[in-house]
């Protein structure tokens, strides 16, 4: 990534936040996959996070590779009873997820334009909410996929990382709490 992605210009309603879900949102299984409500934890401090990030952003797009459901272990069913909770929940501190974006293959098993880094889910965000500018947006993620997606958008990027350092090439934070933080931060500064 080139520097200027560690210099965030002002963000304000016209930017567009994208935000990975496993590893960002809730709690990642390694190894493994988040199949039903019942194995569905918010990290904490993410529903915390959520009042500044709606008021700072414009949209909030929620864009997640669903492998479970290309290898048979889940249905799309059972993601949508999933994301209806994560939504429910998300609006009971009175903030909103503008639309939710996943891709559903094996990358194994299937070739796809969807699954990150590949751009096909903010292709279709991007055909829901023609307004949306890539390089007016911000993409969080948790994996290197997530930060290639954001390059290949030509947008910029962020890093969740639990074992955080500074890094040269993107932003990094330990949580999207810490990087809610860091964002209003320097909206008051």
């Amino acid at each position: 990534m080139k520097e200027h992605n560690l210099k965030f210009p002002k963000i304000d309603k016209s930017w567009t936040l994208f935000l990975d879900r496993d590893g960002v949102i809730n709690e990642k299984i390694e190894n493994g996959y988040v199949l039903n409500v019942k194995m569905f934890k918010f990290i904490d401090g993410v529903l915390d996070a959520f009042p500044v990030l709606n008021e700072i952003f414009g949209r909030i797009i929620i864009v997640t590779n669903q492998r479970g459901i290309g290898k048979g272990l889940m249905s799309e069913k059972d993601l949508e009873e999933i994301h209806n909770y994560m939504l429910e929940e998300i609006n009971k501190v009175n903030c909103r997820i503008d639309a939710i974006f996943y891709c559903p293959h094996d990358y194994e098993k299937e070739e796809c334009n969807c699954r990150k880094p590949n751009i096909g889910m903010a292709l279709q965000a991007k055909s829901m909410f023609p307004d949306i500018d890539f390089k007016k947006s911000i993409v969080v993620g948790d994996s290197m996929l997530d930060i290639e997606f954001a390059k290949n958008i030509k947008a910029y990027s962020v890093l969740i990382v639990e074992d955080y350092k500074p890094n040269i090439e993107f932003l990094s934070f330990k949580s999207l709490y810490d990087f809610a933080c860091f964002l209003l931060d320097k909206r008051i500064n």
